[in-house]
């Protein structure tokens, strides 16, 4: 059942569809009187900013309302066409592991890439360098990724089913009523799990990608390195301040991959778990240990430069 993405109360409907997929009206939300979920009329494209910017309406709106069914009234007959509840929440939940299977494949292929063009930047550059052994060595890091993606999942999965049981003692041990439990908790699937971690991915990569294919440059045009003149950079202060943020004192990737990847993980889990974010910070943690053990034992086989592979591994 789908549920509002202000207040989590799960509502039959959305919208309701007059004869028309283009004639619909909004539902409102019966608890706390907004429309149920405004991301029905929103295209692709505000839904992918809006998941980069970790807003918590479009992650319950792709999570738990994606796929779900409208009343539909027919004006002509004047009555509402029935639909099989059992049914319509077996193809959502088919629906979501496909998702989960493309979603997946698209992001590994693009960490492999990132990841390649991080070991070997020389052939980045200049593409005419690709040869057999460049294939080979890619392949290699596409396998790895793959290993380590499904080595993180697998771990966040386990620890979040243990989070949810810990979660489920400590209601019951303060008499927490059932429906006092959040919409949130009450349509949970174990599915929901990987799929937030894929869309909490969206601002990483992103971020991740850009950096691949427009690296910022430590001079000006005609080789010369930047200098800080001019009356604001006479404090030597504010120079070292400054100079924290060039590129060879400063990992970029590193810190969109784990610090920036970390914290929206986070967010994503918490959206799915509904509890507190020391739990799902426990979670993440458990995950980068499984991965970073995996990335250990995958090392001498996928790059010859073990120490960036490791750097890279955590997600």
């Amino acid at each position: 059942m789908p549920i509002c993405i202000t207040c989590t109360e799960p509502t039959p409907h959305l919208y309701t569809v007059y004869d028309s997929a283009y004639n619909l009206r909004l539902e409102q939300c019966k608890k706390c009187l907004s429309f149920a979920d405004p991301y029905v009329e929103h295209d692709s494209l505000t839904l992918i900013l809006d998941l980069i910017l970790l807003k918590r309406g479009v992650y319950r709106h792709l999570l738990y309302n994606r796929g779900s069914e409208p009343r539909i009234v027919s004006e002509t007959k004047n009555a509402t066409i029935p639909t099989n509840p059992s049914n319509v929440e077996l193809a959502r939940e088919k629906a979501r592991w496909i998702r989960i299977l493309h979603l997946g494949s698209g992001m590994v292929l693009v960490d492999a890439f990132i990841r390649w063009a991080q070991l070997n930047p020389v052939i980045c550059a200049d593409i005419s360098q690709w040869s057999n052994d460049t294939s080979v060595i890619f392949l290699r890091i596409l396998v790895g990724c793959f290993v380590e993606t499904v080595a993180f999942h697998s771990g966040v999965m386990l620890a979040s089913i243990s989070v949810l049981h810990v979660s489920d003692w400590l209601n019951r041990a303060r008499h927490v009523r059932e429906e006092d439990v959040s919409g949130v908790r009450q349509q949970f699937r174990i599915s929901l799990i990987p799929l937030s971690v894929l869309y909490s991915s969206f601002t990483k990569y992103f971020l991740l990608f850009l950096l691949t294919i427009w690296r910022p440059s430590a001079s000006q045009i005609g080789g010369k390195p930047h200098r800080y003149d001019g009356p604001p950079y006479e404090s030597s202060l504010v120079v070292r301040a400054l100079e924290i943020w060039d590129e060879d004192k400063l990992d970029r990737e590193w810190v969109v991959r784990n610090v920036l990847g970390g914290v929206a993980a986070g967010f994503g889990l918490r959206v799915v778990l509904d509890c507190h974010p020391f739990f799902t910070t426990a979670v993440i943690l458990v995950g980068w240990v499984i991965k970073t053990a995996v990335a250990e034992l995958l090392r001498d086989w996928v790059s010859a430069d073990q120490d960036v592979w490791l750097a890279y591994s955590i997600p």
